[in-house]
């Protein structure tokens, strides 16, 4: 399984991205997904996570900025950013689990199974 994660750019301070990523085949079904991200010369950070049943959760540097979401049917998870800082500029990965998982929430990069290839964010001020 392969993901495919586009939409990132060059935005201005306050302005809006909305990223994508695609899989190769029906892998997010019911499965939980997830977005991080990574900054020059610091760790890989958790951003956003939708468990298989729905629900999500946000650290507090997003919450309320950021949405994540998916499309079943066209193998698709988003992620919507509102009010972009110069402090999410980062290369934003999504992420998938390879297996059903329920309700549980995943904030952790090692336990997910699949990986996008990164796509840069840039925030300017």
């Amino acid at each position: 399984v392969q993901l495919q994660a586009c939409g990132g750019g060059v935005v201005q301070a306050g302005g809006s991205l909305r990223l994508s990523c695609v899989a190769s085949a029906p892998t997010f079904n019911n499965k939980a997904v997830g977005w991080f991200r990574q900054a020059p010369g610091k760790e890989r950070e958790f951003v956003a996570t939708l468990s298989g049943t729905g629900g999500t959760y946000y650290p507090d540097s997003v919450m309320g900025r950021f949405t994540i979401s998916r499309d079943d049917a066209k193998n698709t998870v988003y992620l919507q950013m509102n009010s972009l800082k110069p402090e999410d500029t980062a290369v934003y990965y999504c992420a998938a689990r390879g297996r059903y998982s329920g309700s549980n929430l995943y904030t952790r990069a090692h336990l997910y199974d699949y990986w996008g290839q990164g796509t840069q964010v840039t925030v300017s001020s």
